[in-house]
């Protein structure tokens, strides 16, 4: 049964999608015409001479997208293909038209999704804000046999070969309604248009299940590994700058560490004073997160390393479509 201050708030947030419905009704009205004018091509296309892999979503807020790229960018490359990324760098403050990662790129910069993405599979890396021009820039580059769009489901001028939409095996749509009243971008239908649905933490019907798997805990200054009983039973503070951080405590909860959780915003920008916590407990992040903190890091700092564990049957059907 709700409390009353829960009762209360339940139906002020009710209150407030209900308000912005018109809105909603907007965005969807302006989203429709604008894949509508981009399917009958009255909107150029940019298609590449490579086939373009898009892993994208149709909702705002984190699906798990980057675990699944890593994975599916690491599969190709494990079968010879040489494989590119694409991404918009999103809270990267490069002005640049393109900017190609490297493994010392300042997140800052470049953006902490395509730093990891570069990091954790070493294959060629370009961020813009259309993410065309990335292409174009990897193709003049380097000798390539397929790229993979980080995001970029919605970005309609960049051409594409396989479409994989990325689902909150939890959240799922969320309250179904569009921008600003809910989290969609697109049309619920949209999905039925994309070859690859991969529900991310749980199963449905039609769906590539897939999971995030922890494997260990990296030390962020001296690099050591430690298994996953290391934490167990022991207070740590834990430390997620990431759209849904509670995915992540509920890992490390598995885990049996004892969790002091310390939330931020998403992409958050973090300094030295955001982990000085007033015990000397060790701090647990997100492979997201720790890479724009390493400048200024502690052996106290560890990150967990994790990676997204997909339906095997699914990098074959992939393979099939390019």
């Amino acid at each position: 049964m709700l409390s009353n201050q829960s009762f209360i708030n339940h139906n002020k947030f009710g209150l407030i999608n209900f308000m912005l419905l018109p809105f909603s009704a907007i965005f969807f009205i302006l989203s429709s015409i604008r894949l509508w004018l981009y399917k009958f091509r009255i909107l150029k296309i940019n298609d590449s001479s490579l086939p373009v892999i898009v892993v994208g979503n149709i909702t705002v807020g984190g699906t798990g997208k980057t675990p699944i790229v890593i994975s599916i960018v690491n599969y190709l490359e494990s079968q010879n293909k040489k494989v590119g990324v694409v991404s918009r760098g999103y809270g990267g403050k490069y002005s640049q038209d393109s900017l190609e990662v490297s493994m010392t790129s300042d997140p800052v910069q470049c953006g902490d999704e395509p730093l990891l993405i570069k990091q954790q599979t070493e294959v060629p890396v370009v961020v813009a804000k259309k993410r065309t021009k990335a292409i174009e820039f990897l193709i003049k580059k380097y000798s390539l046999d397929v790229i993979v769009s980080d995001d970029g489901l919605q970005h309609y001028s960049m051409g594409r070969d396989i479409e994989i939409a990325v689902i909150d095996g939890h959240s799922r749509l969320g309250n179904g309604f569009f921008l600003p009243a809910g989290p969609l971008r697109e049309a619920k239908s949209r999905l039925k248009s994309v070859d690859f649905i991969i529900n991310n933490g749980s199963h449905f019907e039609g769906e590539v299940s897939s999971e995030i798997e922890p494997h260990e805990y990296i030390n962020l200054v001296t690099n050591e590994v430690k298994g996953l009983e290391y934490f167990k039973e022991k207070k740590c503070y834990a430390v997620a700058g990431i759209s849904k951080p509670d995915n992540f405590f509920s890992i490390l909860q598995k885990n049996g560490v004892k969790l002091i959780p310390k939330p931020f915003p998403d992409h958050y920008a973090f300094s030295e004073k955001d982990l000085s916590f007033n015990e000397n407990y060790p701090v647990i992040m997100t492979s997201k997160d720790c890479v724009k903190c390493v400048s200024f890091a502690t052996e106290q700092m560890w990150y967990l390393s994790v990676s997204a564990k997909i339906n095997s049957n699914f990098y074959q059907q992939l393979e099939s479509k390019f």
